[in-house]
């Protein structure tokens, strides 16, 4: 993608879908914008349940979004807090983030816009199944 990001739109589409989440519990709520490498924006927020492990994440959302509307590459991410403030990912979603952009994918955190590979460094990705998986060598 050749165009800047719209960092401003991003973060009022994160802060806008995390209005929208359902924290009842934690009262945590968390909203997340991605832009698409064909300059779609799409969004998620969390869901939590009165049973903790089945809550959704906001990334999850999104990334579900992604896909049901057409799928593509994740160029740049925006998750905020409650507050509207930048949120780092949780390493979970670090990875749905990972497999679903590339290693220059840009992240806004708290401490700045950094790319994937400086999120995830030394990530574990589809095209590791595949050379490992041709990869005979080992006979263990």
């Amino acid at each position: 993608m050749t165009q800047p990001v719209d960092w401003v739109a991003l973060d009022a589409a994160a802060v806008d879908i995390m209005r929208r989440a359902y924290a009842p519990y934690s009262r945590f709520k968390v909203g997340v914008a991605g832009l698409v490498d064909d300059g779609r924006i799409v969004v998620g927020c969390n869901v939590e349940n009165a049973a903790y492990g089945v809550g959704l994440c906001a990334e999850c959302g999104m990334v579900s979004q992604l896909h049901a509307t057409g799928g593509g590459r994740l160029v740049a991410v925006s998750c905020v807090d409650q507050h509207g403030q930048p949120l780092m990912p949780c390493g979970r979603c670090r990875q749905l983030l990972w497999e679903n952009g590339r290693p220059g994918t840009l992240i806004r955190t708290p401490e700045g816009i950094l790319p994937m590979s400086e999120i995830l460094p030394q990530a574990f990705g589809p095209d590791d199944l595949v050379e490992r998986a041709e990869d005979r060598s080992f006979h263990g």
